[in-house]
């Protein structure tokens, strides 16, 4: 049974509920979302971190391959998100002063955006790099998620104020 959507909002039907958007008569065309985060660490994680010494191993290493697993596993962490075929996922770690940066790109050939796949990497990155180094820094904080850069579909390109 096809339900009609409310104009405006793309996931809810006339009846107010939360529904699946349906994508079946858009083109496939290739499509690119960039998502950022920053996780605020102190002075001792971040000397650990430098020094690649957590006793967890590798943070940046872990980070990044968690970020892209979570990528991969979109559609089955956020409820009314499509299955999409990825044709990459990167995932870039790097410690500056005070906070430890993930970005993360998703590129796809797909009917649907991949701005879900981008931010669930770097959240689930970022997150990684709490649990490897929460021994060291119990009061670290996630800041800025968001998407920086969207490429592809019918809505155009998207560039944030201050992105990459």
């Amino acid at each position: 049974m096809s339900e009609q959507k409310t104009p405006g909002l793309s996931h809810i039907n006339t009846r107010g509920e939360a529904n699946m958007v349906d994508v079946g008569d858009k083109p496939v065309t290739a499509r690119v979302a960039v998502a950022e985060a920053f996780v605020r660490v102190n002075e001792a994680l971040a000397g650990a971190i430098r020094s690649n010494s957590l006793a967890k191993g590798d943070l940046f290493a872990v980070a990044r391959i968690a970020g892209v697993q979570a990528a991969k596993r979109t559609d089955e962490l956020i409820p009314l998100c499509h299955q999409l075929p990825l044709d990459k996922v990167d995932v870039e770690v790097e410690l500056l002063n005070g906070r430890v940066r993930v970005m993360a790109s998703a590129r796809t050939h797909a009917k649907t955006g991949v701005e879900m796949e981008a931010l669930t990497a770097v959240a689930v990155a970022a997150l990684t790099i709490i649990d490897m180094g929460k021994a060291l820094d119990k009061g670290m904080v996630i800041e800025g998620l968001r998407v920086i850069e969207k490429r592809g579909g019918r809505s155009g390109d998207y560039h944030a104020e201050g992105g990459a």
